[in-house]
């Protein structure tokens, strides 16, 4: 049953600590956090499945089932060969091809806000059915912010459905759906070699098809090559991360 006391904790979450200051690799925030020992893993929208791939192989999970609604990036995760215990599949957070009650842990890092608007709530209500009892998804979320942000923001401005979607996950523990417990802050520290390597990993990217005009790609590689040193370009992003717990 959600207590009164579980309701109310809506109210501390945020969607931002500016005064946040601790800097690390994700791995350090999950591993701490979540209960990976002998866990059946779902991941939603695994992207190039680069942390997929850290966490199959750090010897502790039983099985991940990683989705990805990008089908070109589907097709090469498919052709990965060497984590016996990962399970490609295609399909979003929206209609989760899984019976319910499977999963121990849902992950989703940074893909929340990338959910259609109007699916994010049904998105949400996917995730708890696909979970089992008192199971745990672990939401990870740019935060809209810092020197990285203000280059993205030229050209793909996610200030509206980051906040939709941290909107979402309020609803989803106000409304009982997930108790809420705990919220954590951090950067990530991110490194390009250059601009070259900037518009590779992130203006050719195959889920979003971004057209710059040459207008614009000026003032984006402009504003990015204010951060380049002789050792390249480094950049902290902040994130958000929620971790929430599936209600009786």
């Amino acid at each position: 049953m959600t207590t009164s006391s579980t309701r109310s904790k809506p109210a501390s979450m945020k969607i931002a600590d500016p005064v946040a200051t601790r800097v690390c690799d994700e791995r350090e925030v999950y591993e701490t956090i979540l209960p990976l020992q002998g866990a059946h893993i779902l991941e939603l929208g695994c992207g190039k499945a680069d942390k997929t791939r850290a966490i199959a192989q750090g010897g502790k999970v039983a099985a991940i089932t990683a989705l990805e609604v990008d089908q070109i990036q589907h097709a090469k995760n498919l052709q990965i060969g060497d984590l016996p215990n990962v399970t490609f599949r295609a399909g979003g957070a929206e209609a989760i091809p899984a019976p319910d009650g499977q999963f121990d842990i849902v992950l989703m890092f940074k893909s929340m806000h990338h959910v259609p608007l109007d699916k994010m709530d049904q998105a949400l209500g996917e995730i708890r059915r696909v979970l089992k009892p008192g199971g745990v998804a672990y939401i990870s979320e740019p935060v809209f912010a810092g020197d990285f942000n203000e280059i993205l923001r030229l050209f793909n401005d996610e200030q509206r459905v980051r906040e939709a979607a941290f909107a979402a996950v309020q609803r989803a523990v106000s409304e009982g759906l997930f108790e809420l417990v705990e919220e954590k802050f951090f950067s990530t520290p991110s490194h390009f070699d250059g601009f070259e390597q900037f518009e590779q990993q992130i203006l050719q990217v195959t889920h979003t098809n971004h057209q710059l005009s040459p207008e614009l790609y000026r003032e984006v590689k402009e504003k990015f090559m204010v951060h380049v040193q002789p050792q390249g370009a480094d950049f902290q992003m902040p994130i958000r991360v929620d971790l929430l717990r599936k209600t009786a």
